[in-house]
């Protein structure tokens, strides 16, 4: 809260909690524009979703997979339960962590569209405005 007024730019929190709900409001109180909540943390992420908006922020879910192969099942299931619910339009669908070369068309493809990339980013051989492009250029093509 203390930081809002200082900086222009959009805040986000990433609540990586079991009870996101309770702390939902607190955090779009402070100034945070989009609240992140993860999947596997919540009983009923429709409602959870559901609150967040009705909170006036933008609503995204996160998927933190503990390996990459389980990336795109679980991205695939989020993206088809937002589907359903009508929320498709105004939730996105996150991955966490575990994007590269190698993996950012899988998540993509199965519905991610908030791609987190950490290692693949500060490793590629020339530097990061490569290896965005590249994602980037990866991530779009799945969607075509």
């Amino acid at each position: 809260k203390a930081a809002r007024q200082h900086c222009s730019v959009p805040f986000e929190a990433h609540l990586m909690v079991y009870t996101p709900d309770v702390m939902a409001e607190q955090y779009v109180a402070a100034g945070c524009s989009r609240l992140i909540v993860h999947a596997e943390a919540c009983t009923h992420l429709h409602r959870t979703l559901a609150n967040i908006a009705s909170l006036g922020a933008t609503a995204g879910v996160a998927l933190n997979p503990s390996t990459p192969a389980n990336m795109e099942p679980k991205s695939a299931q989020v993206r088809a339960m937002l589907d359903a619910a009508g929320l498709a339009d105004s939730v996105d669908v996150e991955v966490d962590g575990g994007i590269s070369a190698t993996t950012i068309a899988g998540a993509a493809g199965a519905g991610a569209n908030v791609l987190i990339a950490g290692s693949a980013l500060y490793r590629h051989p020339d530097g990061l405005k490569a290896a965005v492009s590249e994602l980037r250029a990866l991530a779009v093509a799945a969607h075509d």
